[in-house]
């Protein structure tokens, strides 16, 4: 694994939210709450290299220089169904960021990723492109909506994820090593049903509700 590109976030405030998270009794609501915090919390991680370029502005007092951000603009694109829990708290960081979405499920049988929905911001490839999914399991649908940004022109892609297991991150760094992956937690390991151990159970039905 290379330490290099897989950054584990490691603020109490993630550590302890995520604990909570994990707890089976947590219902959809808190977990809903709570997931976005925790998005917000890492955007400010996964957001610290953006440009920013100076500007002259006005303050009540006098003539000042500030700062804007620059160069290319933001776009969340989450991995449907559980990235979409993960947009409204980037979104507090960045109001103005673009949101495309990828639409993935798991073949309960094979396991691989089958894609069924792609939508984009317009001129995504003159973007910076975060892409959000809270499971980094088998890394398969991470890898390949990665794979249909890049076909797009996308050149600025970073991963943002809950908890991730060795084998997801092994796979995304032998298939995009140039991707950068942000995760809250490196659990331990999958089972046999390529679910993350310890984990958190399925983040799509524990967010809304289903099963």
């Amino acid at each position: 694994m290379n330490m290099e590109t897989f950054h584990v976030v490691n603020h109490p405030l993630i550590k302890h939210k995520l604990t909570i998270m994990r707890e089976k009794e947590t219902g959809s609501k808190d977990f809903r709450e709570l997931l976005n915090e925790i998005a917000m919390l890492m955007g400010y991680e996964i957001t610290r290299e953006l440009p920013v370029e100076e500007i002259e502005i006005e303050t009540p007092m006098c003539h000042a220089t500030g700062y804007q951000i620059s160069g290319k603009k933001l776009a969340i694109v989450p991995i449907l169904r559980a990235g979409l829990g993960m947009v409204e708290g980037l979104q507090r960081l960045v109001p103005a960021a673009k949101v495309g979405h990828i639409g993935l499920y798991r073949d309960p049988d094979t396991h691989q990723p089958v894609e069924y929905y792609c939508k984009l911001p317009f001129e995504i490839e003159e973007r910076y492109v975060i892409v959000c999914d809270p499971m980094l399991a088998t890394g398969g649908s991470a890898s390949d909506a990665i794979t249909m940004l890049k076909k797009r022109g996308c050149t600025q892609i970073k991963l943002l994820c809950l908890v991730a297991a060795p084998e997801g991150v092994e796979k995304m760094q032998a298939d995009h090593p140039d991707v950068e992956i942000f995760a809250a937690s490196l659990d331990d390991y999958l089972n046999d049903h390529a679910y993350i151990i310890p984990g958190l159970g399925d983040a799509g039905d524990r967010l809304f509700g289903t099963k």
